[in-house]
């Protein structure tokens, strides 16, 4: 990326500013970087966790099979989920706060004894399943932001800065050169006229 610049005073101005802020906001930038790196790592373990959970789960109940078979179905039911919005290092997550099942009545005497157990079982494995879930999208939406994050570190500390304090110094050197010039002809002038003055 150039920079695009003028060799005046007012050009040479307006790169410090623009160096002076992105010099100031590197190291925020950098601790946000940090602290979404964190972050992922976090819910990547917790993701690991929470698969593992739900694979003990599902194994836990692997003997129960057979009785699924004659299970209905249509007893249970997801009815909504309640979230909350939190900010994680200025990115905005949505997190899992409950699981509301619809469970439609049923007859205890018709049923077989362990359709209440089933029940809770299919709660807990689905929300568990929900929550597993919901982690998963939240190491994509930090994931996504800690790269775009890193991709500004980048820019600032390998394009922009270096790129600013050289022009800065392009500047700097021509006007240094043009004054120098500029004095060199007063004095030649001012030599002149002293010689012509003499004549």
């Amino acid at each position: 990326m150039a920079i695009k610049f003028q060799f005046n005073k007012t050009s040479l101005n307006e790169l410090n500013k623009q160096l002076k802020m992105r010099t100031k906001a590197l190291p925020t930038i950098k601790n946000k970087e940090s602290a979404l790196r964190l972050e992922v790592q976090k819910a990547k373990e917790q993701a690991g966790k929470l698969s593992e959970e739900l694979e003990r789960r599902i194994s836990l109940y692997s003997y129960m099979s057979g009785l699924w078979n004659e299970f209905d179905p249509n007893l249970i039911k997801v009815r909504d989920i309640k979230l909350s919005s939190t900010k994680i290092a200025g990115v905005h997550i949505q997190a899992l706060e409950e699981v509301v099942f619809d469970i439609k009545p049923y007859n205890l005497l018709d049923c077989p004894v362990w359709y209440a157990d089933g029940l809770q079982i299919l709660k807990n494995m689905a929300t568990a399943g929900i929550q597993y879930e919901f982690c998963l999208q939240k190491i994509s939406l930090l994931d996504h932001a800690r790269k775009k994050t890193t991709q500004k570190v980048n820019l600032y500390e390998k394009v922009q800065i270096p790129g600013y304090t050289e022009a800065i110094r392009k500047i700097k050197r021509f006007l240094e050169d043009e004054d120098n010039l500029s004095k060199s002809a007063q004095k030649i002038v001012k030599k002149r006229q002293e010689e012509e003055a003499k004549i």
